[in-house]
């Protein structure tokens, strides 16, 4: 059976909360689209935790989370993630996390020019709101075919090298002539990529293989999505939204079994609406008001 948890509003609906319960009785848990750009919180009888990439099931010792196609993945946001999830004696290894192949490596000059064009923007009012970790820069790249992908960290070779260095190429005509920065480096990038290789390889697989064999297999699947249907790029409020497809539909492809399809459809939704950054419908507060309820 798969299984898609959605969010009806704009995130914030508890869906890590509802994943972490409901996956006791699954399997698989899949992320399918998203980066680290959101938070899942889950408290549970083992303490609280936040999770930016790893799907919410992988606080129970038995369930394998997958880490799909669709997403955009900063390894040394998930290298720091995992440290802080085993120091409170959660279990992590190439057994019970893959990641697959297919899903974009978020690069430290996207996360750069994230801010940079935010900061841009806010002169004139038109900020968007982005969390500034680069994740609309990994998706834009992704589409123009100028990304490095998670398989390549399995292959650091003379080709993927090549490439690197017609990305890096490209990019420096906006960061030098549009932000007026120092130039990526090359070889700064290589070496960030080699280190992250050594880490994260045994955990990359084609995870479409994984998933297909289970579904065959007859195992529960669950998909998990990040932020809800009205952040979704298609059909959200946009131009105010993330920079992927958070409903349910796109769930099996961004997992990477697209010949699949959902079986049955959980959908979080909130008593109240809100919704944080910018853009309609805005409910956050800022300043000494904001800071003293914080506080309370």
């Amino acid at each position: 059976m798969l299984t898609s948890i959605t969010g009806i509003n704009w995130g914030d609906e508890g869906k890590g909360r509802m994943v972490d319960l409901l996956s006791q009785n699954y399997d698989i848990v899949a992320r399918y689209q998203g980066g680290d750009n959101a938070g899942h919180t889950v408290k549970n009888e083992r303490g609280k935790f936040v999770l930016n990439l790893i799907p919410s099931g992988i606080l129970r010792p038995d369930v394998v989370c997958v880490m799909g196609g669709g997403m955009v993945i900063d390894p040394e946001h998930l290298e720091k993630e995992i440290a802080s999830l085993t120091e409170k004696g959660v279990e992590i290894s190439p057994k019970n996390l893959k990641i697959s192949d297919r899903a974009t490596i978020t690069m430290p000059f996207h996360v750069a020019q994230d801010g940079l064009e935010e900061e841009r923007l806010s002169k004139t009012g038109a900020q968007f709101g982005s969390t500034k970790r680069g994740i609309a820069y990994s998706y834009g790249d992704k589409y123009m075919k100028k990304t490095l992908r998670m398989g390549d960290l399995v292959h650091m070779d003379a080709g993927v090298k090549k490439r690197l260095e017609t990305i890096v190429e490209s990019k420096n005509l906006t960061m030098e002539k549009i932000y007026g920065q120092k130039p990526v480096s090359v070889d700064e990038m290589w070496a960030w990529c080699e280190k992250y290789s050594k880490l994260f390889a045994p955990y990359i697989c084609d995870v479409g293989d994984y998933l297909d064999k289970a579904d065959r297999e007859g195992k529960k699947i669950m998909f998990e999505a990040q932020l809800g249907a009205l952040r979704d790029i298609d059909f959200g409020i946009f131009p105010y939204t993330s920079s992927s497809s958070s409903n349910a539909g796109y769930a099996c492809v961004g997992a990477g079994i697209p010949g699949s399809h959902v079986d049955r459809t959980v959908g979080i939704v909130k008593a109240y609406s809100t919704c944080v950054g910018e853009g309609p419908f805005t409910a956050e507060w800022f300043g000494e008001e904001a800071e003293r309820l914080r506080e309370a």
